[in-house]
């Protein structure tokens, strides 16, 4: 069940994105959420870490997997742990059968600085966990630049030493121009990088909450996309609508491009990209 052999040159993986819920409430929505996409069949979900620890995304993670019979992959965080905390971690996931995990380094605190030790960056995440168990490792890329990286070049570097040390492919954070990933895509061949590459699609849903997660990522919103956007932003059908619009003629662009993937960020909720997915599979017949 090892994510990098669902990649093929005939079409795109479809997977999706969830976050450990806080409440009772919250997990039996979120459960609802992934059994409505489940028969969307996707290749993959991926479970991140919250600032709730470890052990929520390994239950979730195996959960999933193991009821559901959906490949699953769990995120970790390197700056979070110790060198031993990691390796117990590690073996916990492969014991349960878990081949798949995306190496991040993950986000700091405000004012937190790099923590030094083992683990720095994800770099030295990817290399410890390829060695511990035969994992099938993905690692984040960033179209439009990491927001901490001072320049794009000094980006794909820091990402190519993440797959020279054991890394197989790269899900990308969220963007919403196209012609981003296509530039960046080309840099990297450039740069000798040829993995396959998952494109990360988020529908809109809500304006003001797009714009906060634009902010912490780094990423940009077109000025007639924008535009669009707040000029609905009082009608959140109207919202849903172009959100999901613009997301479709992502999918379609991106599929035409020769993309490896498209990984969908839901937020614990399923309508807005099952109607995407759908969208596009009904045009792609």
């Amino acid at each position: 069940m090892r994510i990098v052999n669902a990649f093929s040159s005939s079409k795109p993986t479809v997977s999706f994105e969830f976050f450990p819920p806080k409440t009772d409430d919250g997990e039996t929505l979120l459960w609802q959420a992934i059994k409505r996409l489940q028969d969307l069949q996707p290749d993959f979900v991926s479970i991140t870490r919250t600032g709730e620890g470890t052990s929520a995304t390994l239950r979730l993670t195996t959960r999933i997997q193991s009821e559901l019979g959906i490949r699953s992959m769990s995120h970790l965080t390197c700056v979070h742990h110790t060198e031993s905390e990691m390796a117990e971690h590690l073996d916990t996931l492969w014991a349960q059968g878990i081949e798949n995990v995306l190496a991040l380094r993950g986000d700091l605190e405000p004012g937190q600085s790099v923590p030094g030790g083992k683990f720095q960056y994800a770099t030295d995440l990817v290399s410890f966990a390829a060695n511990r168990h035969p994992f099938c490792i993905g690692v984040a890329g960033y179209p439009e630049g990491h927001p901490q990286c001072l320049n794009i070049t000094r980006d794909i570097e820091h990402l190519k030493a993440k797959l020279d040390a054991g890394a197989s492919y790269i899900i990308t954070q969220l963007f919403f121009d196209n012609d981003d990933l296509f530039r960046w895509r080309d840099m990297l061949l450039k740069h000798g990088i040829d993995v396959p590459i998952v494109a990360g699609i988020m529908p809109i849903t809500n304006v003001s909450q797009i714009k906060r997660f634009v902010t912490r990522c780094g990423a940009k919103i077109a000025h007639p996309l924008l535009v669009r956007l707040e000029a609905a932003e009082a009608n959140p059908e109207e919202v849903i609508r172009i959100g999901q619009e613009h997301a479709l003629a992502q999918v379609q662009g991106l599929v035409a491009g020769g993309i490896s993937g498209l990984h969908f960020y839901t937020l614990n909720k399923s309508k807005a990209t099952a109607d995407v997915v759908r969208a596009w599979k009904a045009t792609a017949h």
